[in-house]
């Protein structure tokens, strides 16, 4: 019932990066960093209805060092940011961040002296979701944009190679 009895006496070659690559996209272990209504709507993500362990991203961690994929969902506070940033520095490496929701990308429509104007003045994003709060399907399409991009790495994912990417429609995101 193994793979040997499946694959019989063949042989399989490939580059130890690609299975590497393969196990990184297909075992994502998100940690949700939730502060406010987005939070309500990620787990919807994780519900039988939209079933994101399909992506292979079901096994939630509310751990950094067992999570390499943290999802930032709700507001962000200037008091949050050192935790936040805390956090982060604590996942291994390779990590992703992707940050959920108008608040987490720019403030939303909290423009006082609490708020942070968007996660990324604070730790790299690598997909920002649109909405107010963004429907589940955004969450699953970031999980599979974060795959395609651990698809294509070549080598470690460093800060400076980091590419944006943005999903829903972000002219009606932000001040109003």
């Amino acid at each position: 019932m193994g793979l040997e009895n499946f694959l019989g006496d063949s042989i399989i070659t490939t580059k130890i990066e690609e299975v590497i690559k393969w196990g990184r996209k297909n075992s994502l272990w998100p940690m949700p960093f939730g502060t406010a209504c987005c939070a309500i709507e990620y787990m919807s993500t994780v519900s039988s209805v939209f079933d994101v362990s399909r992506f292979g991203a079901e096994l939630v961690r509310f751990s950094p060092r067992q999570s390499d994929l943290i999802i930032v969902a709700g507001t962000i506070t200037f008091k949050q940011a050192p935790i936040l940033k805390r956090i982060y520095e604590q996942m291994p490496e390779p990590k992703w961040v992707i940050s959920m929701g108008a608040c987490a990308s720019s403030g939303g429509f909290y423009d006082n002296y609490c708020t942070v104007q968007g996660i990324d003045q604070i730790i790299p994003v690598d997909v920002y979701i649109a909405g107010c709060p963004p429907r589940p399907e955004a969450v699953i399409d970031a999980i599979i944009k974060i795959q395609e991009a651990i698809d294509k790495q070549e080598s470690e994912l460093s800060e400076k190679k980091r590419q944006k990417i943005f999903i829903g429609d972000f002219e009606k995101v932000g001040k109003q």
